[in-house]
């Protein structure tokens, strides 16, 4: 999770620079006929819009595939009740599960943020 949680951080360091990324794209007075600000604003927007895709697409593959993990673990238990390892084993399955649908959440927060700024 935390390998995860460090590739997030990372994938959302536009949205935490998004003010400086507007300061640099619109230009002052002396560069309006020299760039192309309404262009500079799509990409901007597109760079957004694909940086969101992508982490969102990330974490509900992670959440898919650990879900997977915990119903297959929630099976074997009911199987083997006496197995305290495939206990500990799931609760830390259903742990992560928690945390990463908290990270969706985070996600929506930081997506918003970044939209009001824009």
């Amino acid at each position: 999770f935390f390998s995860i949680q460090e590739l997030l951080r990372v994938m959302r360091t536009i949205d935490d620079r998004i003010v400086h990324e507007l300061n640099t794209t619109i230009p002052t007075a002396s560069f309006v006929g020299k760039i192309d600000a309404g262009q500079t604003c799509k990409e901007l927007y597109q760079s957004l819009m694909d940086a969101h895709t992508s982490r969102e697409r990330i974490i509900k593959n992670c959440i898919a595939q650990t879900s997977s993990v915990v119903k297959t673990l929630r099976e074997e238990r009911e199987k083997a009740q006496d197995d305290l390892a495939l206990l500990k084993q799931l609760r830390k399955e259903q742990t992560k599960l928690k945390l990463m649908q908290s990270e969706l959440n985070v996600e929506e927060v930081v997506n918003d943020r970044s939209w009001k700024v824009l």
